[in-house]
């Protein structure tokens, strides 16, 4: 699977973020460049903004102190709350010819153990943090390793005092620009090492695909957090890239009220946008219709559902919700990528709604995708459209032998986007899955592959992503994905939407499927029948899925373990319910 854009220059024309910032600074100095709406400030928002000019002059200075204290190639990681002082530090980072590590401030909730995991994983030695959260970030970091603490600067203090006479040359487009970590949901954070040219190839694909060929005039608009792929991507690179404006919020704004989030839509024409699928569940049950008469969603370019399983009935539910607000179908864009792509991989076609298929379940479960017919058991899943400015190829994680369309298997991916490897992690492991070599390739390069992790299949030429390669249960012969037996919980009122998780364990020798459930917090605490609820969960399992459940776990709201970007953490949750530590109420066979 290729792009269908070939005239698309997919590399970085050997440029670094740098250089893209220093040509605004020259050519749109007095152009907005940033605007963080503050609604701890107020209620209404508070939007504090930042021209080219300005912010370069920022970058420069910090650039400066960072290039006096740390040396090329050293890490610098980025604790501070959202906002500009984020953005200023993570570029002036990178200016200075540093390793940026995009983090979260000390107090972060549930964080503390991947904080200190990175930390110790990547040994910086800098922090750029910010006045209010200075004290504590000092304490956290000085406390780490037998070595001398990193020094920290507070990015938004004095700057009289930073500037020297000169500024550290120029970086490469081939440096490492900044080390993106993961989730962590099936294992210690590994941070991937990402170059300049990978970065900025990677949002001059994800500004063609979403703006098409008019990025001039656009804005992006998002509440991620900037220390995630997609955040970072969003709202720092892509901004600078293509020259537009970027506009931020925190995403404790959005979590009290989403409707936050529309209203920044509605006040930035021709803008493009992004969340998990969650948060469009969440927003369309959440904002009220006195609400939605003060939104404007007919100028949105494009609203990006990605970073977990776009569910279809989501869509449906988000699309009719606010189709009186304006919401065109088709700026609604299901969308696939990774941290090790950078973000970016391929998402629907522009003018068109993301497209559903029901698939065969029994089929799927045996590895072929094949149409459902009539009434017959199906999954439904939504296309992820097609790559841009990269390619993807379907191949047997065992043979490493491309497959052929309909057959689902691994999920690879070629293109100037993907990262280098693993910081600290050299040899075998980060070849297989950086550096892997495709057999029966064909017309695609053999060489020099991403391996995802992800299982997927190439069907009427779209992408549709079917599960994570580590999560499938397999059950006498058949494959079953996790989300599927996670919807049909979920259907039950008694269960938390996008709250649940199902993995396999091994017993007697046998696998053998658990649910972990959250109650929904509206379910008043006498209601909560566990036995009752857990006998109604495990006969719908049975009828839609011929699964016979082993254990039934329901749980108090927020118990579930979730990554760092909000996606249940299966693996984690499974090692939690095998240390016994997963919560008290449940049921057994």
């Amino acid at each position: 699977m290729e792009s269908t854009t070939a005239e698309f220059a997919s590399q970085s024309g050997g440029q670094s973020l740098t250089e893209c910032l220093d040509r605004s600074a020259r050519e749109r100095p007095d152009a907005t460049a940033i605007t963080f709406v503050d609604y701890e400030a107020s209620g209404d928002g508070l939007a504090r903004s930042l021209t080219v000019a300005e912010l370069h002059r920022r970058v420069r200075a910090v650039a400066s102190w960072t290039a006096h204290h740390c040396g090329p190639g050293e890490r610098v990681a980025i604790l501070a709350p959202q906002g500009i002082d984020y953005v200023v530090g993570f570029l002036g980072a990178i200016r200075a010819g540093a390793i940026a590590v995009p983090l979260f401030q000390p107090d972060m909730p549930g964080q503390r153990g991947r904080l200190e995991a990175v930390l110790d994983d990547c040994e910086p030695a800098g922090v750029l943090t910010t006045e209010e959260v200075l004290d504590r970030v000092r304490e956290v970091t000085g406390r780490r390793g037998g070595g001398a603490p990193p020094e920290c600067l507070a990015v938004d203090a004095s700057q009289r005092d930073w500037l020297p006479e000169r500024l550290p040359a120029p970086v490469s487009a081939d440096d490492v620009a900044y080390l993106q970590y993961t989730s962590g949901s099936t294992r210690v954070p590994a941070g991937v090492r990402i170059t300049h040219a990978n970065v900025v190839a990677n949002a001059r694909q994800a500004l063609s695909a979403y703006f098409g060929d008019r990025v001039e005039g656009g804005a992006t608009v998002s509440w991620l957090p900037l220390f995630h792929d997609m955040g970072l991507v969003l709202s720092v690179a892509a901004p600078v890239v293509g020259g537009i404006r970027s506009v931020l919020m925190d995403p404790t704004a959005f979590l009290r009220r989403p409707v936050r989030w529309l209203h920044q839509l509605s006040a930035n024409p021709r803008c493009i946008t992004a969340a998990p699928n969650f948060a469009f569940d969440y927003t369309a049950a959440r904002v009220t219709e006195r609400e939605k008469a003060r939104t404007r969603l007919d100028r949105v370019i494009s609203m990006i559902n990605g970073s977990e399983p776009v569910l279809p009935s989501t869509v449906e539910r988000f699309n009719r919700a606010f189709e009186p607000c304006g919401l065109r179908p088709e700026a609604h864009r299901s969308s696939f990528g990774l941290a090790e792509a950078t973000v970016f991989v391929s998402t629907t076609p522009a003018g068109s709604p993301p497209r559903g298929v029901r698939f065969d379940r029994d089929s799927l479960g045996k590895g072929i995708a094949v149409a459902a017919a009539g009434n017959a058991m199906s999954s439904t899943l939504v296309s992820c459209g097609r790559p841009l400015g990269q390619r993807v190829a379907i191949v047997d994680p065992e043979s490493h032998h491309r497959l052929p369309d309909t057959t689902v298997g691994e999920i690879w991916v070629h293109g100037p986007n993907t990262g280098q490897g693993y910081w600290n992690r050299t040899g075998s492991e980060e070849a297989e899955a950086f550096r892997a070599r495709l057999r029966g390739s064909g017309e695609l390069p053999e060489t020099g592959w991403l391996r995802t992790g992800d299982l997927g299949v190439r069907y009427d030429d779209e992408l549709f992503v079917t599960g994570r390669i580590k999560d499938l249960i397999v059950l006498d012969g058949r494959n079953h994905y996790p989300q599927d037996l996670e919807q049909t919980v979920e259907l039950h009122p008694a269960v938390r939407k996008h709250h649940t998780a199902v993995f396999a364990v091994t017993v007697d020798e046998t696998e053998r499927v658990v649910v972990a459930a959250e109650y929904s917090r509206s379910l008043p605490p006498e209601q909560r029948d566990s036995p009752e609820i857990s006998a109604a969960l495990r006969g719908e399992i049975a009828a839609a899925h011929g699964v016979r459940v082993h254990e039934v776990l329901l749980l108090e709201p927020d118990t579930v373990p979730r990554t760092s970007s909000g996606k249940v953490a299966r693996s984690a949750c499974r090692q939690y319910y095998l240390d016994g530590e997963l919560g008290p109420e449940n049921t057994h066979d």
